[in-house]
């Protein structure tokens, strides 16, 4: 990372907060977080460090950029090669890797608790002292673009990357996180280092950790290798999306069934009903074999072999669309059976025993997935990051037991108007 254009003023101090049921929290002074849980049944430290920067950050002529940068944190740093990053936590039964969201960028390892610092070492040597080496941009760039002709070659993931464009046309919201042939083949070492130096905040960056090491060893180690890192303060402003309206678009491809995926815009990060709505969303079209989705289109009618339903919540705006394949003939009959049950829940309230059933299931979910030290870890960083908090499982668990069956329902009248719908289907060629 270029050192220029620095902001020396008005570092916070250094600060640990209390400890709080589910984890640590304390403050490097130039300005990045460290967040730790501490669990005493494990010897695998998962640590990452997540820095609140996206494809949504991306100029026009920079789509691709923030994905162009995670692959070459791993191709060199000012005092290791390429060969020397991917061998440092490998030799010694761990695991590095990284990834890019629309509104975020991660790097993170999962090592035994013994070599903790050597993993805390790299991450922040590959976060913060890249080199980016021209050969090595090169090869890389071949590397994404075989990357972008293999989710081509999907429909299943190719059509959720065209429908984000129908929902957020001419907003970076709506580009492929993998970015286009034309500015992947353009980017060199400049681009990289301007687009780190534009996006880069201190105070936006949050190092996670998780496992049965003492907070004051994490702190410790934490310091040894972030705590020389400069303030920065960035005034990078996001711009929310143009307002929304309503498409449907049709296209052909070499395959052999027809794909679809509906929705519209959702509820952002910090809007009131966006649990509530989460929770509706995983009734109609969550993991579960259950789902009302599945039992219709699968279970009752054969139509499918998969359905999916989900919502994703950003900072000014959120997303939810429902995704599945089937036989071109049965395409119509399929869009149908999904707006019988949208209009259903719309007009229908869930009884006092599916309302209890919609929670426990929900719960359960959520507790098993907090099962998984390094989900927790990632999602403690993120969620630090776009709430400032995280959210206990008892605390979540008094959310979703208030919410009641007339709060879903009106929030189904809201989110589930047919009229509102978008629709992307990729069909055959004849």
């Amino acid at each position: 990372m270029k050192r220029d254009n620095v902001s020396k003023q008005g570092n916070p101090k250094s600060t640990t907060l209390p400890v709080t049921e589910d984890y640590h929290l304390h403050t490097l002074a130039n300005g990045i977080r460290i967040a730790h849980k501490q669990v005493p049944y494990t010897q695998i430290a998962h640590c990452g460090i997540m820095l609140d920067i996206g494809s949504r950050d991306e100029l026009p002529h920079q789509q691709g950029l923030a994905h162009f940068w995670e692959h070459m944190a791993f191709k060199g740093t000012e005092k290791r090669s390429s060969y020397h990053i991917i061998n440092r936590l490998e030799n010694v039964g761990g695991e590095l890797n990284a990834y890019t969201t629309k509104e975020k960028i991660c790097f993170h390892a999962s090592v035994l608790d013994d070599h903790f610092d050597k993993a805390m070492d790299l991450l922040a040597d590959i976060t913060f002292h890249s080199v980016f080496p021209e050969k090595q941009i090169e090869r890389e760039r071949n590397v994404i673009l075989e990357e972008m002709s293999m989710y081509i070659d999907s429909p299943e993931d190719a059509i959720q990357d065209d429908f984000d464009q129908l929902i957020f046309p001419d907003h970076a919201l709506g580009n492929n996180i993998l970015g286009i042939a034309e500015t992947v083949n353009s980017f060199g070492k400049e681009d990289l280092m301007k687009f780190i130096n534009d996006n880069i905040d201190t105070e936006r960056i949050v190092v996670s950790s998780v496992s049965r090491l003492p907070f004051s060893k994490v702190i410790r180690v934490a310091e040894k290798y972030l705590g020389n890192i400069p303030h920065r303060k960035t005034s990078r402003i996001r711009q929310a999306p143009l307002a929304y309206v309503p498409v449907s678009q049709q296209k052909e491809r070499s395959i052999s069934q027809a794909q679809c995926a509906m929705g519209q815009p959702a509820y952002p990060l910090l809007d009131d009903r966006r649990l509530s709505f989460f929770m509706l969303v995983n009734l109609l079209g969550g993991p579960g074999m259950n789902s009302r989705f599945n039992l219709s289109l699968r279970e009752k009618y054969g139509f499918v072999y998969s359905i999916e339903g989900n919502y994703t919540p950003y900072l000014d705006t959120g997303f939810m669309g429902i995704f599945f394949g089937t036989e071109q003939k049965q395409l119509t009959k399929s869009i149908s059976l999904i707006h019988k049950e949208l209009k259903r829940i719309r007009e229908v309230p869930l009884s006092v025993l599916q309302l209890h059933q919609t929670k426990v299931q929900l719960m359960g979910q959520l507790a098993m997935s907090e099962e998984s030290n390094m989900s927790f870890m990632l999602m403690m960083a993120k969620s630090l990051l776009d709430t400032g908090r995280v959210d206990s499982l008892p605390e979540i668990f008094t959310e979703i037991e208030q919410i009641t069956a007339l709060q879903l329902q009106e929030i189904a009248q809201d989110m589930f108007k047919e009229e509102n719908f978008s629709y992307l289907t990729f069909l055959p060629e004849d």
